[in-house]
């Protein structure tokens, strides 16, 4: 009985004739725990990028970010990462609260490599790890490892970081304003607190010259 393949997945691999090589990749490379090289390679990674499902089964992938061991293991089966301020639509928050399953994927662009985890998620705003180690976070998520393997390296291309982004949340959880909570669209609907924030950094702009920081690869945009 295999924990990965459903039917459709062995209706295509009896179609391209990579069953037993699905198989056998299932039987070597995939783990229900997380062993002790996979946690280094976790827990040095300064990204990742999370799938959630949505009540109509929508699926979404959100990208996460932090300095490198933002995200921590805290067992062979279970790690946590911090859930930083965010564009407040709480897409991937509100999808594991509906849906807990979840899929994580960790990329080293450098030195290609990648790992793959399977689990389930859950969510706490007064968890233990909010200031120490996780300063700045609004929540933190927990996953329950159920299935941890590598991919084959062939497709990542080899790139390096230039710089870290300066919206991760320091030692003691400061972090500037993000640029579009400048936009003067969202002037009526930020929070009092963002609002005062605003103030402080120049009031608002028009989103035309968001916009063109993004385009130009700005640091505050």
């Amino acid at each position: 009985m295999s924990r990965l393949y459903g039917k459709n997945h062995r209706t295509l691999q009896d179609q391209f004739g990579t069953r037993g090589v699905a198989d056998r990749i299932e039987e070597v490379a995939m783990h229900t725990e997380i062993g002790e090289d996979q946690k280094a390679f976790i827990e040095s990674r300064d990204m990742f990028w999370l799938a959630t499902t949505d009540e109509r089964g929508r699926p979404t992938v959100s990208y996460k970010g932090g300095e490198p061991g933002f995200v921590k293991v805290i067992d062979p089966q279970n790690l946590a990462f911090p859930l930083y301020d965010g564009n407040g639509m709480f897409l991937s928050v509100g999808n594991m609260a509906e849906n807990p399953e979840v899929g994580l994927l960790f990329i080293d662009f450098m030195r290609p490599n990648r790992l793959r985890i399977q689990g389930t998620a859950s969510i706490s705003r007064d968890d233990p790890l909010i200031g120490d180690p996780f300063p700045g976070a609004q929540m933190v998520a927990r996953i329950e490892v159920s299935e941890t393997w590598p991919n084959c390296p062939r497709y990542v291309h080899r790139m390096q970081k230039v710089e870290s982004s300066r919206y991760v949340p320091d030692q003691n959880g400061h972090a500037p304003l993000a640029g579009w909570k400048r936009v003067d669209a969202f002037q009526d609907v930020l929070p009092e607190q963002e609002k005062e924030q605003v103030e402080k950094v120049g009031g608002a702009v028009p989103i035309e010259t968001w916009l063109e920081k993004v385009a130009q690869g700005s640091k505050d945009a």
